[in-house]
């Protein structure tokens, strides 16, 4: 339904960076955007650069058909400075600037240089608010100068949009391998980042070896990021391209690309493991009775989904995380002696870390497992064995999981409060 007051032609600019937002919170965003308001204002994302970023953000945004066009990080500051974008964007005069990741100087910027309203989606703390004209809040601990509350509004968390109805992706469910009577699906997701694949996918395909021995019936899935196809995933299972394949035994396998059906690794151990190509896989991460998971947005998917989980961050290689914010990332890059910084923060920042899982740090304890450190695969294995061997443990984290996650709407509020901006 359209917006009462909507004014006619108008702008969206949607200023955000990485891939967890893109898929957290510009994906219903732009989908609420267009309910409440129509084909009407045009939707632009502007991605600025972000340590994160997979180099795939750009394919993934204009994925949305919400979106009208998406101007790539590499343009950003040139856009910032001069107003200029390499296709010659025009703006109409009536405009919003939402801000959804990255530096909240950024929107400041744009909007004076625009003449457009801000909107900033805010997860801990708001900052600008004297330039700033509207804040979005995740919760009701997100701080603003006393002086500002008057422009904060709580509208919930963007994350519990997952937990919406989605719709089934082509190819269907069906295209999965059927599951004998005793068996259930594993979800294996070891990450869309070269940083994390680089352990998480040998760790994973180890892991699922292992409980192929144990538990036969079983099956495994991969769902893909959308950074990600089946011969560059299959490559962190190469030995002869990645050599922590020989850290995690078992951790290797090839890719088997049949002329029915989906992809998939066979590992050394014979365990099957499919490659899901649609995202976002939602109602395939539904079906999983349980997941491996690295750190990161996936655990508050899994959370939302109320989907149990194990949670892996491996310590074997320590100089390969380097996505650091601020100076320790800018020391963590250098060439030549990047390597020697990144292990050495990462040795540190290990030793002082806290909950890892957005589950556990929702709720203030543990409700899903986190293991850390040089993890082995049988030992990763074996404590998937323990819980579905235990049910009621399952289904005591799926209520816990269901109880801290943040629930669907914020999307909606959050359009909103765009709505009203846009008409003043």
């Amino acid at each position: 339904m359209n917006f009462p007051g909507h004014p006619g032609p108008s702008d969206i600019l949607i200023l955000t960076n990485g891939p967890g937002e893109l898929a957290t919170w510009v994906r219903p965003m732009v989908r609420a955007l267009r309910d409440l308001l129509g084909p009407g204002p045009r939707l632009s994302v502007v991605l600025s650069p972000c340590p994160h970023a997979t180099g795939a953000e750009m394919g993934i945004a204009r994925g949305y058909p919400e979106v009208d066009r998406v101007l790539p990080a590499s343009a950003f500051f040139n856009f910032l400075i001069t107003g200029k974008t390499p296709e010659s964007w025009d703006w109409h005069p009536q405009g919003v600037i939402l801000f959804l990741g990255g530096d909240q100087a950024f929107p400041v910027l744009l909007g004076k240089r625009l003449g457009y309203r801000t909107v900033v989606y805010a997860e801990q703390r708001g900052r600008w608010a004297a330039w700033i004209d509207q804040f979005a809040a995740s919760n009701d601990r997100v701080g603003v100068a006393a002086k500002y509350r008057h422009k904060l509004a709580v509208v919930g968390d963007l994350t519990g949009e997952v937990g919406a109805p989605q719709p089934l992706a082509s190819p269907g469910l069906e295209a999965l391998p059927k599951l004998d009577a005793d068996g259930e699906l594993i979800g294996l997701l070891p990450g869309s980042k070269s940083a994390k694949l680089t352990q998480g996918v040998p760790l994973c395909l180890a892991a699922a070896g292992h409980l192929h021995r144990l538990r036969p019936h079983d099956r495994f899935v991969v769902p893909l990021a959308p950074s990600l196809d089946p011969v560059r995933l299959a490559a962190y299972a190469d030995p002869s391209l990645n050599p922590y394949t020989q850290v995690f035994p078992g951790g290797a396998a090839e890719l088997v690309i049949p002329t029915k059906g989906l992809p998939f690794l066979r590992t050394v151990a014979g365990a099957e493991v499919v490659l899901w190509p649609r995202f976002p896989s939602y109602n395939l991460l539904k079906l999983c009775r349980i997941c491996l998971t690295t750190v990161g947005a996936n655990t508050a998917e899994l959370g939302v989904l109320g989907i149990p989980m194990v949670v892996l961050l491996p310590t074997q290689q320590l100089d390969a995380m380097r996505s650091w914010d601020g100076l320790p990332g800018i020391l963590a890059r250098l060439p030549g002696v990047g390597s020697v910084f990144a292990r050495v923060i990462n040795g540190v920042a290990l030793q002082r870390l806290g909950r890892l899982a957005w589950p556990n740090i929702w709720a203030g304890h543990e409700i899903v497992p986190e293991l850390v450190g040089p993890l082995d695969p049988a030992t990763v294995a074996q404590v998937v064995v323990d819980y579905l061997s235990q049910p009621e443990r399952l289904q005591v984290m799926v209520k816990e999981l269901q109880r801290v996650s943040p629930a669907p709407g914020a999307a909606a509020k959050l359009a909103t409060l765009v709505a009203f901006q846009l008409v003043r």
